[in-house]
C-alpha cells in the first residue's frame, strides 16, 4: 500500500505512467517550447519572466523562482488544492483507470458515493446563489455604495466574487423556481419555521447584506458571509454548519490567498472577511479571515499545506488577547524549528482594514515585521498576573508556563524555552526539569497527561542533534543513502517522494532540498553536496548522517525502499490518522 494507507503503490505508479503532465500543467498555464522543457509563469508566484519549466521526458514540473517542485499529483494538490486521494482519483478518471476498491465495504463504498453525490449537490446550489447575489449587487446602488466607501473597487469585488442579498423575504426564488426543495435549508440558504402544512413559513437566511462566498480551497462555494450595510445586529450573519460547510475547518480567503501566500512568504490570519478583501487590494493578497470561531488547529494545519509562517493578526483590546491566547494554544503543537509563529496586535481603534486605509500599505508592512514571536508571545501569556520581583510571582509564572510548554513537540524550540523559563524563574534548568518532572523534555499526548511524574531530578539527555553513530529514527536512514548515492532519489515512486518531503521535522526540509537539487544540477557526489549544504539550516544534522557512519553508507534500491518503507510505518504508528488528515 502507499504511504497514504489507500490506494496500492503499483496503482499510483500505473496512473502517474499513463499521465502526462505537459497536459495537465499545460490547463492552467500557457508552456512554450524552451530546448528539452517546456517554459511558462509559474501559477505560484507572481512573475514577469518564466522560470516555472515542464520536462516531459521526468513528468516532473520545478520553479527556479520559488522552488515550487513536483509530479502531476503534487501539481493538482498545490494549485488546484485537491488532496492525495481527490488527486490520484482525478488523475485515474482522465486515464480511464478504476480506483481499487476491493477490501472496501460495499455498504461503505454506497455510503461514500452517495456523500458525494450530496457534496456536489449542496456546492451546486450555493455556486447558483452565489451568481444570484452577485447580479443583485450590479443593479442595487445602495450596496455598491457601501462597498466605494470602505474604498473596494470593482476588481477586487469580482475577484473575491461579492454579492449583494436583497432585502424581500424569498429573493432566492427568483434563482430557484422549486423555492421548496430540501437542498435550500440543507444548504443553509433558507430557514424553515413551522411544522408541514399552511403554518410552515420559508425565507432567505440572508436579507439586505452584503455577501460573501466563502470557498474551500478547491474554489467550491461551501456557505457565506453576509454583512449588514447600516448598523444592525448581528454585524456579520455566517452560514450554519452543513454537510460540506464546517467553520472551525474553513478558513475564508484561503482558495484567493494561495498565491499571496507563496509571493510574501507568509500567511496572515485576520478576523473579518472585509479586511481580508481590502488588505487584498491594498496590496496583501496573502491574508485570511476564522469565520467568527477562535482560530483551531486545523485552522493552523491547513494553512502549514502552504507555508510554514504564519502571523495572526488581532485587535489590541481584551478580546484580541483572548482570540490570542486561543491563536497560541492552536499553534503550539504544530511548531517546529523550521516554523514560524508570530502576533500582531494592532492600536485598539484600528483593525486591518482601517490601520491600512489610515497609515498606507508600507506602514502596515513594517508593523507586521514587528510583530512578537510565538515564544515572546507564550512568556508573556505565563506571566500575566505574576509578579516576577517576588518568589510567588515567579512560582505563578511557572505554573502558568507549564501547560503551554508541554504542548511544544520536542526540538531545539522547547530547550530554548526551557531555560529561557527558568532563568525568569531564577532557578536552573535542571531544578525546573526536576520540578515538571522526569518527562519534562517530553511533549504531552493523550498517553501522558495526567501520568504522576518519577521522584528526582531526569537522568534523561535532551533531544539533540546527535551523530549519526546513534541513528534512531528511519528518516535518518533514508536521509543516509540518499546524499551518499543521491541518484536513488529517481528510484522511488511518487507517493514516497511526497511522503519524504512532507516529514514535519528537518528531514522534509533536507529532502525538498535535495529533490530540488536533483532538478538543478542531476545526480551529485557526496563531496559536492556536502558543499552545497553549507548554510541550510539543516546542513550540520545531514553532514553528521554521512561523514560520522559507523557503517557504510552505500546502499541499493532496495535498501533504500525498506527504510522508506519503515519511515512510512513508523509515521503511521506515531499518529495513524495523520496521513488521513493530509488528505482533506
Amino acid at each position: 500500500m502507499s504511504a497514504r494507507g489507500q490506494i496500492p503503490d503499483a496503482f499510483i505508479q500505473e496512473v502517474i505512467a499513463r499521465t502526462d503532465i505537459v497536459d495537465i500543467v499545460g490547463r492552467h498555464v500557457a508552456l512554450r517550447k524552451g530546448g528539452a522543457n517546456l517554459l511558462g509563469l509559474c501559477p505560484f508566484h507572481g512573475e514577469k519572466s518564466p522560470s516555472f519549466t515542464v520536462s516531459p521526458a521526468k513528468q516532473f514540473y520545478h520553479c527556479f523562482g520559488c522552488g515550487a517542485h513536483g509530479d502531476a499529483i503534487r501539481f493538482l494538490m498545490e494549485h488546484a488544492g485537491l488532496g492525495f486521494l481527490d488527486a490520484v482519483k482525478d488523475l485515474a478518471q482522465q486515464a480511464g483507470l478504476q480506483l481499487p476498491e476491493a477490501q472496501v465495504d460495499p455498504a461503505e463504498q454506497a455510503r461514500a458515493a452517495q456523500a458525494r453525490a450530496r457534496h456536489h449537490t449542496l456546492t451546486d446550489v450555493l455556486q447558483r446563489a452565489a451568481e444570484h447575489y452577485r447580479v443583485r449587487l450590479k443593479d442595487d446602488n445602495r450596496a455598491i455604495g457601501y462597498l466605494k466607501k470602505r474604498g473596494l473597487t470593482g476588481r477586487v469585488a469580482q475577484h473575491f466574487g461579492l454579492g449583494y442579498a436583497p432585502a424581500g423575504w424569498r429573493s432566492l426564488a427568483s434563482a430557484f423556481p422549486d423555492y421548496e426543495a430540501a437542498e435550500l435549508v440543507e444548504a443553509g440558504l433558507v430557514i424553515v419555521q413551522g411544522d408541514e402544512g399552511a403554518e410552515q413559513r420559508r425565507y432567505d437566511r440572508f436579507r439586505d447584506r452584503i455577501m460573501f462566498p466563502i470557498r474551500s480551497v478547491k474554489g467550491e462555494v461551501i456557505g457565506f458571509g453576509g454583512r449588514v450595510l447600516d448598523s444592525g445586529e448581528p454585524k456579520y450573519l455566517n452560514s450554519p454548519e452543513t454537510p460540506v460547510f464546517v467553520k472551525g475547518l474553513e478558513l475564508y480567503g484561503l482558495h484567493e490567498a494561495r498565491v499571496g501566500i507563496r509571493e510574501r512568504g507568509y500567511a496572515l490570519v485576520v478576523e473579518g472577511y472585509m479586511d481580508v478583501v481590502a488588505l487584498a487590494q491594498s496590496g496583501f493578497a496573502n491574508a485570511v479571515a476564522t469565520l467568527g470561531t477562535a482560530c483551531t488547529p486545523d485552522h493552523v494545519k491547513k494553512l502549514l499545506r502552504f507555508t510554514d509562517h504564519i502571523v495572526f493578526s488581532f485587535d489590541g483590546d481584551a478580546a484580541g488577547r483572548r482570540a490570542a491566547s486561543r491563536a497560541l494554544a492552536a499553534a503550539l503543537p504544530q511548531v517546529s524549528d523550521l516554523r514560524t509563529f508570530r502576533f500582531l496586535f494592532l492600536p485598539t481603534e484600528h483593525d486591518p482594514d482601517s490601520y491600512v486605509r489610515a497609515h498606507g500599505a508600507e506602514a502596515f508592512e513594517a508593523f507586521v515585521q514587528s510583530a512578537v514571536s510565538l515564544s515572546r508571545q507564550l512568556l508573556d501569556r505565563a506571566g500575566e498576573g505574576a509578579d516576577l520581583a517576588t518568589p510567588e510571582g515567579r512560582a505563578r509564572m511557572l505554573a502558568q508556563a507549564r501547560p503551554l510548554w508541554s504542548q511544544l513537540p520536542a526540538g531545539g524550540l522547547r530547550l530554548q524555552l526551557l531555560a529561557e523559563l527558568a532563568q525568569a524563574g531564577r532557578t536552573s534548568v535542571e531544578e525546573l526539569s526536576a520540578l515538571w518532572g522526569e518527562r519534562a523534555g517530553t511533549p504531552v499526548t493523550a498517553s501522558t497527561r495526567g501520568r504522576a511524574p518519577s521522584p528526582g531530578p531526569s537522568t534523561r539527555r535532551p533531544p539533540s542533534l546527535r551523530p549519526p553513530s546513534a541513528v534512531r529514527q528511519p528518516p535518518d536512514h533514508v536521509a543516509r543513502m540518499l546524499l551518499s548515492r543521491s541518484a536513488l532519489w529517481n528510484e522511488l515512486g511518487g507517493s514516497d517522494q511526497e511522503m519524504l518531503t512532507s516529514l514535519e521535522t528537518w528531514h522534509g526540509e533536507l529532502f525538498r532540498w535535495l529533490e530540488r537539487d536533483l532538478t538543478e544540477h542531476g545526480p551529485r557526489e557526496w563531496p559536492s553536496l556536502r558543499e552545497a549544504l553549507q548554510g541550510e539550516s539543516f546542513g550540520p544534522a545531514a553532514c553528521l548522517l554521512v561523514d560520522g557512519a559507523e557503517l557504510p553508507a552505500a546502499a541499493d534500491k532496495e535498501d533504500l525502499r525498506s527504510a522508506v518503507a519503515q519511515t512510512s510505518r513508523a509515521l503511521a504508528l506515531r499518529d495513524p490518522l495523520r496521513l488521513l488528515g493530509r488528505m482533506a
